[in-house]
């Protein structure tokens, strides 16, 4: 999709903001009455026959004097003030959304992928783990900005020079290793950069056997803590001192694991899965470890594989086992906030992302669930601003994270926003298909209907058979208004999907309601918030594909109830 024009989207931006379109739009309808007005009474009245062209002359007049004026002052009915200039912080200035950054904070970093030089390739999944493990390390310290697994991993095998990196990323250092496994030993080698000088602030050269890995990691954390100097709290030094799993080969399955689980797909979960119960076998009940089976089955639910087990049954087991060993484990309460979000228990979902983001503020997974659940379930959406900011900071290569955040402008009524935003989820990832649904969502509430046929079109280009793809022809001719034909694209399997989703009864709701079929519109409604949504303001004011159903009883109704939770939760 093309770019849009930066400028002349933000000087558009700021016209609706001051309300100049506004003012435009009414001068323009009162000048076209009192015109008339003239013209019909002039001869009656007796007024002299240059009448009409003076009241015209005297109205063009105005007319820029308006336009100034509204520029200047925000009027409204709560009276006259200087309009504001628009924010140049926060999650509402355009400027900060789409181009500028923060300053790069002091103590920022970005741990590349270390380099799997081992003779066999296949060891691959022990650097990536050796990686992910020291930045999980990093991010218990409160005073550094650690970038996230996801987004570091965009660079592995990169060309970049460092100092290009680290202004993407906007941190100032970067650490940068190798790993050597060749049996039961290993060699790793790494070195911190100081990106603004170019100097090399520390090296350092490890080796030893698979038994020593935990103290290396260590070692390797420590030795960034100090040369940065940094002061740890014990909580911080506890921290980096624990391993959630003791034995080597058991961390092995576990980072075996994790390497396949990224790959979503049928072959990677079932290895996920037989690696996680290899892990079991040696070390017996361990939390992380049933965990991350947890979530294992949680994906196959999620991705619509199937298995002989039921996937959300076995996966609540497995979390409620790994909660008796150890309940202050995040990963737990973020894997029950996903279970409980999926089967509509919000309020319980809720809390438990929560307990989740106090034990590990820095989990961008945590994070986004978070955003997400606030602000397109509860819709609290002005609550989200901090960790939106957050989460992109510290993540700003995962393209779902800026779909979030164009969830929270569309959530606030700034539908420009929310398409700016998500053009650059397409920038970072131009085959995301849930990129190009959410931006054909935002696209048809805005009426930008060439560049919502524009972006169906590209999403259906090469894959039109899986379920977003049938979503979106659906979605396609219901915003076209042909009813007949949105009705007969809309598979069973569609159905069942939006069903169980979290957010599909409420698309579908409205889809329904723009195709007129006002009482399918409100059977999806209600199954919405039957399923936990007390989004009341996006319900009763900010989506407009839900205007032809407003005015039913079933809608009032419902929204008495909606109005009452939402008033009444607490974020």
């Amino acid at each position: 999709m093309p770019n849009s024009p930066k400028r002349l989207s933000r000087f558009w931006q700021e016209l609706k903001r001051r309300r100049v379109i506004h003012i435009i739009v009414v001068y323009a309808t009162a000048a076209f009455i009192i015109i008339e007005l003239v013209n019909n009474v002039y001869e009656p009245l007796r007024l002299p026959d240059w009448t009409p062209l003076l009241v015209i002359v005297i109205l063009a007049i105005g007319f820029p004097i308006a336009i100034i004026i509204s520029w200047i002052f925000d009027i409204s009915l709560k009276g006259v003030k200087k309009a504001e200039p628009i924010q140049q912080n926060g999650v509402q200035s355009e400027s900060t959304v789409l181009s500028e950054k923060p300053p790069v904070q002091e103590k920022s970093i970005i741990v590349l992928p270390f380099e799997n030089i081992s003779p066999d390739p296949d060891q691959e999944y022990f650097s990536d783990g050796l990686t992910e493990e020291i930045i999980t390390d990093l991010s218990h310290i409160h005073d550094i900005l650690v970038i996230s697994r996801s987004s570091a991993m965009t660079f592995k095998g990169t060309k970049k020079k460092i100092r290009e990196i680290a202004v993407e990323v906007n941190v100032r250092y970067i650490l940068e290793g190798s790993v050597r496994k060749a049996g039961n030993n290993i060699r790793i080698t790494a070195q911190l950069i100081d990106a603004l000088t170019d100097a090399h602030l520390w090296a350092e050269k490890y080796k030893g056997t698979l038994d020593d890995v935990f103290d290396i990691q260590e070692k390797v954390s420590r030795s960034i803590v100090n040369t940065l100097k940094i002061k740890l709290s014990s909580k911080e030094k506890k921290k980096i001192a624990e391993r959630s799993i003791d034995d080597v080969k058991a961390q092995e399955c576990y980072l075996k694991a994790n390497h396949e689980l990224m790959k979503f797909t049928q072959d990677s979960l079932d290895l996920a899965r037989q690696y996680l119960l290899k892990g079991l076998d040696l070390v017996g009940d361990n939390a992380l470890l049933y965990s991350a089976l947890g979530k294992t089955y949680y994906f196959y639910h999620d991705c619509g594989f199937k298995i002989d087990d039921d996937p959300l049954q076995k996966a609540e087991e497995l979390a409620q086992k790994a909660y008796a060993l150890n309940p202050n484990l995040a990963s737990i309460h973020f894997l029950f906030g996903m279970l409980q979000r999926g089967t509509g228990n919000l309020k319980s979902a809720v809390e438990n992302i929560k307990r989740a983001i106090e034990i590990d503020p820095d989990d961008t997974n945590i994070l986004l669930l978070y955003v997400w659940a606030i602000t397109a379930y509860i819709g609290k959406s002005s609550k989200m601003k901090p960790f939106i900011i957050k989460l992109i900071e510290i993540d700003p290569y995962t393209p779902i994270n800026y779909i979030a955040k164009g969830l929270l402008f569309w959530m606030e009524g700034d539908m420009e926003n929310a398409i700016n935003i998500s053009e650059k989820a397409l920038e970072i990832d131009p085959g995301s298909r849930w990129a190009y649904f959410w931006m054909a969502n935002f696209l048809a509430r805005s009426e930008s209907y060439d560049s919502f046929q524009n972006v169906i079109d590209l999403a259906l280009k090469n894959d039109s058979s899986d379920l977003v793809a049938k979503f979106l022809i659906f979605c396609n001719y219901a915003v076209c208004r042909d009813k007949e034909k949105a009705l007969n694209a809309l598979t069973t399997d569609v159905r069942t999907f939006a069903w169980n989703d979290p957010e599909g009864p409420w698309l579908l709701a409205g889809l329904f309601s723009i195709i007129d079929e006002k009482e399918q519109s409100l059977d999806w409604l209600e199954r919405a918030v039957d399923r936990g949504w007390i989004n009341y303001p996006l319900f009763s004011e900010r989506d407009p594909f839900l205007e032809n159903i407003r005015n039913e009883i079933r809608f009032k109704e419902l929204m008495e109830k909606v109005k009452h939770e939402w008033e009444n939760f607490e974020v």
